[in-house]
Parts: structure tokens; sequence; C-alpha cells
């Protein structure tokens, strides 16, 4: 016969995906015991919860993270080298001005993994992503297969309502990760849904930060333009881009939101333009 109540408050703790950390209220529950010192967790309305097993050393998450940000570069280029003048005739650093609300950056992770190292305060965290860089220039500027890779266009009448380039990339970035959100002493406790599923009511809140790098690789590149006598045009072509992108990458997690940057270890382009890349957004 169950004899022995005692009130407290858990707080459920549950590993979501290693970018994706979100937060809701914590839960009062009943503890009660029985003489062969059995323990059976209840909440206010009577529902059996059920403690899972300690908090794994490796968390793995599949399709569970999603970023969304903003892409831009810093540009280096001598514009009066003989470099820059084949790449672009003519060019200045204004040729490249951006429309920075519109040029974005989104990342989908398709798989993350997290890995205790230190009492779940540091751990390693590295993932496999699409990267998705979309640059929408202000200017007339097409790109081309061959050299000259960017000319100014100089249609008359031609008006412009979209020219971007677009750098997408296979990325795998690696990470350590300083966790100082408290934790629940290693368990997690979920509740024991009527269907038979089981649903997390909480978590502890992510503190802290995460540093690292990460190796992208080009898969698709393209030159999308909409003008009112051509309408809708697309290169597709690597565009004399850098194959490998090498970034230096960073988080900061602040409980109920967690923000990202990278910033590239060199230029987007293989030679002629010295523009390094960066993004920054908020990671859901």
């Amino acid at each position: 016969m169950l004899h022995k109540i005692l009130p407290t408050t858990l707080c459920v703790v549950m590993s979501a995906a290693v970018y994706a950390q979100k937060d809701t209220s914590s839960v009062t529950v009943q503890v009660i015991t029985d003489k062969d010192n059995k323990k059976v967790i209840v909440d206010k309305d009577g529902e059996v919860w059920q403690k899972t097993t300690r908090r794994k050393n490796i968390t793995t998450s599949w399709f569970g993270g999603l970023d969304l940000g903003f892409s831009n570069f810093v540009d280096n280029t001598n514009y009066a080298s003989a470099g820059a003048q084949a790449f672009a005739p003519n060019s200045d650093a204004s040729w490249f001005d951006l429309r920075n609300g519109k040029s974005v950056n989104v990342n989908i992770w398709l798989v993350s993994q997290k890995v205790n190292l230190i009492n779940h305060n540091v751990n390693l965290k590295y993932a496999l992503g699409l990267e998705l860089n979309n640059y929408r220039f202000k200017n007339p500027v097409r790109f081309n297969a061959n050299l000259p890779y960017v000319e100014w266009d100089r249609t008359e009448g031609r008006a412009y309502s979209k020219n971007k380039l677009a750098a997408d990339y296979v990325t795998f970035p690696v990470m350590l990760n300083f966790d100082f959100g408290k934790h629940t002493g290693g368990y997690s406790v979920t509740k024991k849904h009527k269907k038979g599923f089981e649903i997390s009511a909480k978590k502890t809140k992510e503190w802290g930060f995460s540093a690292g790098i990460s190796a992208g690789y080009l898969y698709s590149a393209r030159n999308k333009t909409i003008t009112s006598d051509e309408g809708k045009q697309k290169l597709k072509d690597n565009l004399n881009l850098n194959p490998w992108k090498l970034s230096y990458v960073a988080e900061v997690n602040l409980g109920v939101i967690s923000l990202y940057g990278s910033y590239a270890m060199k230029g987007m382009f293989k030679n002629g333009l010295d523009m390094t890349p960066y993004n920054v957004g908020i990671r859901f």
C-alpha cells in the first residue's frame, strides 16, 4: 500500500537538436513511495510519469536544426590590380554593394551529435548540414562562366528586379561547447501519454557558448537575375568560386534563443576578387 507522499518539483531534461534548444515551464509533481521503496511519480492531474535512463553521453538529432540569418562579405579587393580588372573590367568596390536585408543565409542541419566530455558542461558538438548563401546585388552586375567573370550590364532600358549570387555548401562544423545551464543530476524524466507516446515536459535552459571550425564543399552556384525584358535568367556554374570553404564558427546560447556566426578563413573566389564571406543569425 502506498503510504509516503513527497511533494517535489522536478525539472525535466531532454536533449533536443544540437542547434535547436527551446525551453518550457517547470511542472510540480508528487513522488509516492510504497513499502518496497518503489517510487511512482504523479502530476496534479493524477497521471503517472516515468523516469527514463540516465542522460546519454552521446546524443544524436536527425533533421533537427535550422538557422536563419544574413550573408555578407568583407571586400579587401585591390580594384587597381590586373587580377581584379581581368575578373571584372572597370570595376570598383561599389559594383558589389549588397541589399543587406535580402542577402540571406539558411542552414539546414541534417544530423548532429553532442558528446559529453566533462559533466555535460563541456561537450563536443558536430553536425552535417547544408549552408545556403544568397548575395543580393544592388547593381546590374552579370556573372559569366569564363573571363571576364563579371560585367556591368549596360543594356539600355533594362531594369533589374532581382540579381543574386547563390553559393551552397555541404558543411561539417566541429565545436567545443561550454554549457553553464543547471542539470538534474544527469537524469531525465518524461511523461507517459495515454496513447503510448513519451512527451517531454521541460528541459534545463542552455546557457553557454560554442566555438570551432567548419569545412564546406561547394555543390551548387548560380547567378539568378530577373529583368524587365529577359524575365528570369539563371546561370549555373562554379563562377570561379573556391570549391572548399573553411570558416571559424561560433554560437551563443541564451536560454530561449541561440545566436550563431561564421567567418571564412579566406576569400570566396579563387582569384581576382578578395571577398571574405561571413554569416550571422538566429539558431532554432
